[in-house]
């Protein structure tokens, strides 16, 4: 990992408040541990709850003073930006459907924004977001993690090097046995269409599939052929979902994801193979990509090991041989976000290594996928574009 850029430029850390994520919550919890990690924040404010007592208790409870623990995110947001020393960054990790009114309402107070997928729930609602991130000019980074780690970073610098060629089939999968029994999950909030979202396989864990296919390529899905729904009995609710995939430069694909496979813990895996050679990833064991280059062995390449390239290096937090994991890809993100908010701040340029964390654009296109994909679904898989 680079050197403290935030401390360089500002001379301090950047004022962190985070909205939502409180007891009992796992995303809550990595996401204020992932702004620690490389000391680019200190936290200053917290809504943790939508109850107001338990949201002041909360944020006590994670250790921010009292005058600046609030009932809503926006009371938070109103607050702080009245501050001399308020907040700069908002955090939301909040259920889907508040993703939009807090980020909007952050931007428009001009607060930098790292917001918990997928982005919206619905496409009106992103491509206003995208255009409000635009309009600003503030940063906008969207926490699809597995975008952090070494080896998926290794795997883009390697399409950017061309030593792939020309890519031309992409396939990946994201499994999971969550919901493999009857009955609903553990955040009711999911289960309803109106707050999770219109799938929520496709919401939960298709935006992170795909996302990981486009930033490994580079590459974005033009069309695709799609069969969404359940496959739990009695389910009304979304927990399956395939596809086929049309790429931007004429590549095909195929991208199927599960919630319901009894059993699998965390099965997100990629493929990509292109005209010299083909890489596989697989976040189960996420130090090893593999390499296979046409009519030569097959390689394996390690986070710091031979052959790392700068953008995989940069994400790189210890010696070759020393695992890393999911706390370190998430906040390779909250690093990068850093960087790049302390150098619009400074009136500086990015680092360009610190900006391939998801933004507003890859929320986006998030959003247009789940749609295009149910879209198709409701055709009988007819091919549809994005």
């Amino acid at each position: 990992m680079s050197d403290n850029t935030v401390f360089k430029l500002l001379g301090r850390r950047l004022r962190l408040a985070v909205i939502g994520g409180g007891p009992g919550s796992f995303i809550g919890a990595m996401h204020r541990q992932a702004a620690r990690l490389d000391d680019r924040y200190e936290l200053v404010a917290a809504a943790l709850s939508s109850d107001p007592e338990r949201s002041r208790a909360a944020g006590q409870g994670i250790g921010v003073a009292q005058d600046r623990c609030y009932p809503s995110g926006q009371a938070l947001i109103d607050a702080e930006a009245q501050r001399p020393d308020g907040a700069e960054v908002v955090a939301i990790m909040t259920p889907n459907d508040s993703h939009y009114s807090f980020a909007m309402q952050a931007l428009e107070r001009g607060l930098d924004v790292i917001c918990d997928k997928p982005m919206t729930n619905t496409l009106q609602e992103a491509e206003a977001l995208h255009a409000r991130v635009q309009a600003t000019g503030l940063v906008f980074c969207l926490t699809h993690n597995y975008t952090g780690y070494p080896m998926v970073r290794q795997a883009k610098a390697m399409v950017m090097d061309g030593q792939l060629g020309e890519i031309r089939l992409v396939q990946v999968e994201y499994v999971q046995g969550g919901r493999a029994k009857a009955g609903p999950g553990r955040r009711a909030w999911k289960e309803d269409p109106a707050r999770g979202g219109p799938s929520l396989v496709m919401g939960d864990i298709g935006t992170h599939a795909h996302n990981l296919l486009r930033f490994i390529t580079g590459l974005e899905v033009a069309q695709v052929a799609a069969e969404v729904g359940s496959i739990v009995p009695d389910r009304v609710t979304h927990d399956y979902a395939g596809a086929m995939l049309r790429m931007s430069n004429g590549a095909r694909g195929s991208f199927w994801v599960t919630q319901a496979a009894a059993g699998v813990e965390n099965g997100l895996r990629i493929r990509v193979s292109g005209s010299l050679g083909s890489i596989e990833w697989h976040q189960e064991h996420p130090q090893v990509l593999q390499f296979k280059p046409l009519d030569a062995p097959a390689q394996v390449r390690t986070p710091n090991g031979p052959g790392t390239l700068p953008l995989a290096a940069r994400a790189s937090r210890i010696v070759a041989g020393h695992p890393e994991g999911f706390h370190e890809a998430f906040a390779n993100l909250y690093t990068d976000a850093a960087d790049a908010i302390a150098a619009r701040r400074a009136c500086q340029t990015a680092d360009p290594l610190s900006l391939y964390f998801p933004n507003a654009t890859d929320g986006l296109q998030g959003i247009r996928f789940v749609a295009a994909a149910v879209a198709s679904s409701q055709q009988q898989g007819a091919w549809t574009a994005l």
